[in-house]
């Protein structure tokens, strides 16, 4: 009996040391900042590295072991590893301030409302009837759908006559952009910043009040074996988009499943330098990836915002069938809240612009070699 509870034990110090230490690798590793796609992995399963390293420090200091320099070690350094995560993700709780304030508008003052749907369909997936379904209860102003292909053009080209201004890149490629809307867009334009197979939507819409609204709608590919070795592009592409927002003053949104997640360094530049806000910042993380896996979830389809607005509502929608949830949001203009609501943004430094253009420069670089086979 004895031995077995020996071998019980070393098994389970066996397996606390196993998963601490991937635990803690996964902490180090993206500080980095490393473009490589196995590096930058490490930036979305934050929760589970936190259930990993919550976990460990617990087993750590309940199982019996001999006192060492090396356990104290691993044990500090689990507790270290575990606050840094946590402060990543804090600010994604309900427990930090709100960097989007709640409207102050009526909810039905559609004159100065902007509603849009955010939906990754998953390309191969043959049931329009669900994403149809959310168009047709919440009556978004805009629909933003990507990896779309000429079917799923065929299924929502059924809404045009609610939504006749449209822009469309449909793809076989799991890249096609679709979008639809019921306010005027201006100057509309379908634009391949680093990828000649990857389109991006740029223009503005008309709110009923007359605004003119800057909309950027992206789906860069992600960092993964299949998709693309390092991140890259994916940042370049993000940076570009926020370098160009930052000298422009008017009311501006960007959009789509941009294949990183709120709390990754490469977001939070974005952020700095567009000078835009995350409404999930004070509400929750409002995972979207991936729908079917309960426990591999992180939020990859975003909605950022200029401080002209507020914010009426934010929803994770139901199933479509798709591996991303799509989700809702709808905004209220309501400039005159701007001062108050940019004291939430973070101030950028001189490091802040020469690390954009590197990347930038980085990316365009990456994009100018011939793909391998």
């Amino acid at each position: 009996m004895t031995d077995f509870y020996t071998l019980l034990l070393t098994v389970a110090h066996w397996v606390l040391w196993g998963v601490g230490g991937v635990a803690l690798m996964a902490t180090l590793l993206p500080i980095l900042r490393q473009t490589a796609w196995w590096i930058r992995a490490c930036d979305f399963p934050r929760l589970q590295i936190v259930a990993g390293l919550t976990l460990s420090l617990l087993a750590a200091l309940v199982l019996p072991t001999a006192s060492s320099l090396g356990h104290t070690i691993f044990v500090v350094a689990l507790a270290v590893a575990l606050m840094y995560q946590a402060s990543r993700i804090w600010p994604y709780t309900p427990l930090h301030s709100l960097q989007t304030a709640d409207a102050s508008r009526p909810a039905d003052d559609n004159d100065h409302h902007l509603s849009i749907i955010v939906a990754n369909v998953l390309m191969h997936n043959r049931d329009a009837s669900r994403l149809l379904g959310h168009i047709n209860n919440l009556r978004p102003d805009i629909v933003l759908a990507v990896e779309t292909d000429d079917w799923w053009l065929s299924q929502l080209e059924r809404i045009e006559e609610q939504y006749p201004y449209t822009c469309h890149a449909p793809l076989p490629n799991t890249y096609g952009m679709l979008v639809f809307s019921r306010l005027p867009l201006l100057e509309p334009q379908i634009r391949y910043i680093l990828d000649s197979d990857v389109p991006s939507f740029h223009g503005c819409a008309v709110l009923p009040n007359g605004v003119s609204v800057n909309m950027h709608f992206l789906h860069p590919k992600p960092p993964a074996p299949q998709e693309a070795k390092t991140s890259a592009k994916r940042d370049a592409e993000l940076l570009v988009v926020g370098k160009a927002i930052r000298g422009h003053e008017g009311p501006t949104i960007v959009a789509g499943d941009l294949n990183d997640v709120a709390w990754s360094h490469t977001s939070e530049l974005f952020r700095r330098i567009s000078r835009l806000l995350d409404p999930r910042i004070g509400r929750g993380l409002l995972p979207t990836f991936h729908a079917d896996h309960k426990l591999l979830r992180w939020p990859l389809d975003h909605v950022f915002h200029s401080s002209h607005f507020r914010l009426q509502r934010l929803e994770r929608l139901a199933h479509i069938g798709s591996d991303h949830f799509p989700i809702y949001l709808r905004l209220s203009y309501e400039p005159g809240g701007r001062h108050e609501q940019e004291k939430e943004l973070e101030a950028t430094d001189h490091s802040d612009h020469e690390e954009v253009e590197e990347k930038i420069e980085e990316g365009v670089s990456e994009a100018a070699q011939p793909d391998e086979d």
